[in-house]
């Protein structure tokens, strides 16, 4: 029976040495050396703010049940409070354009929404029939947008990028275009700029979205630029799972075959990451 060990995580950067053992029950049996294996660290998210939500959560939890405690404990004291208060004349009608004005801004913002996700079509419907590459439809935000303008030149003009934008990535490069039925471009990378594409994870609000990041070299300046895909599905939002990493898949594809048709040296190829369990000894006989 050969016993393999799985060592511990150590908070060091050494890796412990290696184990040499004798089986069991077989005196001629040739020494066996256990090497450790460090299992791997789960990566990081983009986002540096993630690690600390949990205690801002629990934070605000706890003011919260503070609150609505002393509101139950003196609720008798409130009610009397307020019966002594003196009547507002015309309380009624401000309640009314109160919630008239309330519905209102939200059917401007419904037809707002609406307006551009109908441009957002249309533009797709334009690309599609103008340009041979793969659309994909991005969410603006506000990293994307800044490392834009800094991959820009000084007298050039301000990078700005549409709520729901495009990208055409084809045999030339990668494109982010606005507009509608007259689609323009707003900033372009040929893949000899691009350094590496590869996924990752940004936590916005209380959700985890996944991040298509594209990292790439122009002037001097070596930016990432964090490409929230969206999902184009009715009440969907962010892309995610298998169609996700199909584009990211099919971006490092065309980005490949570039570099080899222009006979420069082609970026690593990553391999599959090795699962480790981290459960109790494991024994082979």
């Amino acid at each position: 029976m050969v016993e393999t060990l799985c060592a511990p995580e150590h908070d060091d950067a050494r890796v412990p040495e290696p184990v040499r053992l004798r089986t069991h029950g077989e005196p001629h049996a040739p020494n066996v050396v256990l090497h450790p294996v460090r299992p791997n660290r789960a990566s990081r998210a983009m986002n540096a703010a993630a690690p600390h939500r949990t205690g801002i959560t629990v934070l605000v939890a706890a003011a919260a049940a503070i609150v609505i405690g002393g509101l139950i404990a003196g609720s008798g004291y409130l009610e009397r409070i307020m019966l002594r208060l003196p009547e507002i004349p015309g309380v009624e009608g401000i309640a009314v354009a109160v919630s008239a004005v309330a519905v209102l801004v939200a059917v401007i913002w419904m037809f707002v929404r609406l307006g551009e996700l109908a441009r957002a079509r249309t533009r797709r419907r334009a690309l599609e029939a103008s340009v041979r590459g793969e659309v994909s439809c991005g969410i603006r935000r506000r990293e994307i947008v800044a490392n834009l303008n800094e991959t820009a030149a000084d007298d050039a003009q301000q990078v700005s990028l549409a709520a729901r934008y495009s990208i055409v990535a084809d045999e030339l490069g990668v494109a982010f275009w606005n507009g509608g039925r007259r689609p323009r471009r707003a900033a372009y990378f040929p893949w000899r700029e691009v350094r590496g594409i590869r996924s990752d994870s940004l936590v916005a609000g209380g959700s985890v979205l996944s991040v298509l990041v594209l990292r790439v070299r122009r002037g001097g300046a070596s930016v990432e630029l964090p490409i929230v895909l969206a999902d184009e599905r009715l009440g969907r939002y962010a892309l995610s799972d298998a169609p996700f990493f199909a584009v990211v898949r099919s971006w490092k594809a065309k980005h490949r075959e570039a570099l080899a048709a222009e006979g420069l040296e082609l970026p690593p190829l990553t391999a599959p990451i090795q699962i480790i369990p981290q459960g109790p000894l494991l024994t082979t006989r």
